[in-house]
């Protein structure tokens, strides 16, 4: 019921942005960008990418990889801050395929990265840029924008809250001072999500009678449809519909080369050590 109804409100926001979504061409910059650094390190390494609900799936990963004669595999998360929902549901599916195809090579995992220092350093820079170009002589409202998420997993327990905060203060300590929001975006559905929403901020801010707006969509590590589409078009159009005359987004991480180094350094950091985890 849910493909069949959202399906064509979908493919009306891709074809927006071209006709289809860049993760994949991102993420393989990105998966080429870390091997390249750790071979240049010394580390025999290769890299596979699986996407949680679209191809490449685990499962062709996992080929990929057990084609190349690996002896061992770490699966680094690109969700910087976990969540049950997203990195959680995704070492899990792991684990499944492993489990189910009787693959006993050892398993490590980085699932989380949220405070890295390379990794704010690399978002603060992208702000700092931001503020260069677009609003020289102004001091801009931040408007932090992290994935939305339903409540009752943090009611759970889950982490993702938590982390998003820490690595808003950490990137705001690496910048002048400068006003700041946080909102929530890409909710849908009828269960109750993290507040407040990003569409609410906005209006929030228009009615405050801010004009300079700058948005760090800070749970993203590249672009796709939620920065593409949803903060450019379907915010930009709100925003600016509202008064908010200078409506901007920070430019993603996507394969920034310190962006890359910092996920080097947490993957070469982790092969130092024995992987004691199996599916």
């Amino acid at each position: 019921m849910i493909a069949n109804k959202r399906t064509p409100e979908v493919q009306e926001n891709y074809r927006k942005i071209g006709g289809g979504s860049p993760i994949v061409r991102w993420t393989t910059l990105q998966a080429r960008g870390i091997t390249e650094r750790l071979r240049e390190r010394g580390h025999d390494v290769v890299a596979a990418m699986a996407m949680r609900y679209w191809n490449p799936t685990t499962e062709q990963a996992l080929d990929e990889l057990l084609g190349e004669g690996v002896d061992r595999l770490l699966a680094l998360t690109l969700y910087p801050h976990y969540s049950m929902a997203t990195t959680g549901s995704s070492v899990a599916e792991l684990q499944r395929v492993m489990r189910r195809r009787g693959i006993r090579l050892p398993l490590d995992r980085i699932d989380q990265w949220y405070d890295h220092p390379g990794y704010l350093d690399a978002l603060a820079h992208r702000v700092r840029v931001a503020l260069e170009v677009h609003f020289q002589g102004k001091r801009p409202t931040l408007l932090v924008s992290a994935h939305g998420l339903p409540k009752h997993f943090i009611d759970a327990g889950d982490p993702y809250c938590e982390h998003i905060r820490i690595t808003m203060e950490c990137v705001l300590r690496r910048l002048p001072p400068m006003p700041h929001v946080l909102g929530y975006q890409s909710i849908v559905g009828p269960v109750e999500w993290i507040g407040p929403s990003t569409d609410q901020v906005i209006r929030d801010l228009a009615r405050d009678q801010v004009k300079d707006v700058l948005v760090l969509p800070i749970s993203f590590v590249s672009d796709h449809v939620e920065t593409l589409y949803e903060v450019d078009l379907l915010y930009g159009d709100q925003a600016r519909a509202l008064g908010i005359t200078n409506f901007r987004r920070v430019q993603s991480l996507n394969d920034f080369p310190p962006f890359l180094d910092a996920l080097a350094d947490l993957v070469e950091t982790r092969l130092r050590t024995p992987a004691a985890r199996s599916a």
